[in-house]
């Protein structure tokens, strides 16, 4: 049986070790972005007052000038980290004398005043607390949102460096994660994920767990809740123990982010995701590895470009003789959608994601995962990731 489990491994074994050969090239760059003293965030908000102290003094209306974080051009890719914020051309002009944007920039000075208190007290602050520092003010919990991410960008620090914590509205995250996995929460708090029947929401507060501990061989990242509980149903953390399995039910929240590039900085193992074979998927499986435009100033924190693409590969489809009635058309947004990926700048270095995407969009059709089932009810556990895990099958 041992003997077994070790040949199941031997790619996966293989694959961490060239991952742990390269991992402190993968790791330098958040060092240094992280290397913001408390002393010098103190120093670039007194320089942004200071410059609307200026403009007072000549009689001039201040003005903040704030990266679009919506914008590509103000984006650049790094294959280590993933898409990052850059200086581009691409800004938000928020005047004080315009009656569009002077409610923002009361905001912005608001929160920036909390803000400075915070870390020049060493106190740490969530959004939902800077929202009730002044509920009328703000309206909604969203505009506070919207303005910390904002600060973050014009400022260049991370929301840590800021002293605001990740702990999105303190309520549950929206991922779950279940495997070989055990740690400790910021309250000592001892959270086992073993359970095989069920999943342990992901951490509210991803930044304060501790003493990781984790025999796992490789950690799966599953796009969808309904693939993750079947999984759970079939029993497949056991049957390909250890494991770590964790899903963000869709588009991840930025929790779950976090907790896979947690598990990464510490266990350093191979992550694969399964998502559907379909352009959307794809998509949410290049959030975790690449990251996004919107949180591309956090992109050293939340991206993890080490994650491969385990399936459901296009390519699959024809190789498995997935039924026809299973297969369903791309539609005209999925085709733009398609087409859009491929244009992004981090596919350059990805030349058999490339071939895949090509290949779905020459077929003009998609599927997903549970489509294996057309073929047996339990091939996805039984036969198509064990056999993807053992041979090497991700790209």
């Amino acid at each position: 049986m041992e003997s077994n489990m070790s040949e199941q491994f031997v790619e996966i074994d293989n694959f961490g070790l060239e991952l742990l050969e390269n991992v402190d090239m993968m790791m330098e760059p958040q060092h240094s972005h992280e290397e913001v003293s408390s002393q010098e965030v103190l120093i670039l908000i007194e320089k942004v007052i200071l410059e609307i102290v200026t403009s007072l003094s000549k009689d001039e209306a201040p003005v903040l000038v704030l990266p679009n974080r919506s914008s590509w051009a103000n984006v650049s890719f790094d294959n280590a980290v993933g898409l990052q914020m850059t200086s581009g051309s691409s800004v938000t002009t928020v005047r004080s004398n315009c009656s569009s944007s002077v409610t923002k920039f009361g905001h912005i000075l608001k929160v920036l005043s909390i803000i400075y208190k915070l870390v020049q007290s060493n106190v740490y602050a969530t959004k939902r607390d800077i929202y009730y520092n002044d509920t009328q003010l703000f309206g909604s919990q969203r505009t506070v949102d919207s303005i910390v991410d904002d600060i973050s960008c014009m400022l260049k620090v991370p929301r840590r460096r800021l002293h605001v914590v990740c702990i999105y509205y303190l309520a549950t995250s929206k991922g779950l994660i279940s495997g070989d996995l055990c740690y400790l929460e910021e309250d000592s708090t001892k959270v086992d994920c073993h359970s095989n029947s069920t999943a342990t929401p992901v951490s509210s507060n991803v930044g304060g767990i501790r003493n990781i501990v984790s025999s796992a061989k490789f950690v799966l990242i599953v796009e969808k809740d309904a693939t993750f509980q079947k999984l759970l149903d079939d029993d497949f953390c056991t049957k390909l123990s250890p494991c770590i399995m964790i899903t963000g039910k869709g588009v991840p929240d930025v929790n779950s982010r976090l907790m896979v590039r947690k598990l990464w900085d510490t266990l350093h193992i191979p992550i694969f995701a399964l998502v559907d074979a379909d352009p959307y998927g794809i998509e949410i499986m290049c959030i975790y590895k690449y990251g996004s435009v919107a949180m591309s100033f956090e992109a050293h924190s939340l991206t993890v470009p080490s994650v491969m693409w385990l399936g459901l590969l296009p390519s699959d489809l024809q190789r498995l003789r997935v039924p026809e009635d299973a297969l369903i058309p791309l539609t005209q947004r999925d085709q733009n959608k398609l087409t859009s990926l491929l244009k992004r700048p981090y596919l350059a270095c990805q030349p058999a994601w490339q071939r895949e995407m090509e290949m779905m969009q020459r077929n003009k059709v998609k599927a997903e995962i549970q489509s294996l089932a057309s073929i047996t009810p339990d091939f996805l556990s039984r036969v198509y990731l064990p056999n993807k895990l053992r041979y090497g099958g991700w790209i």
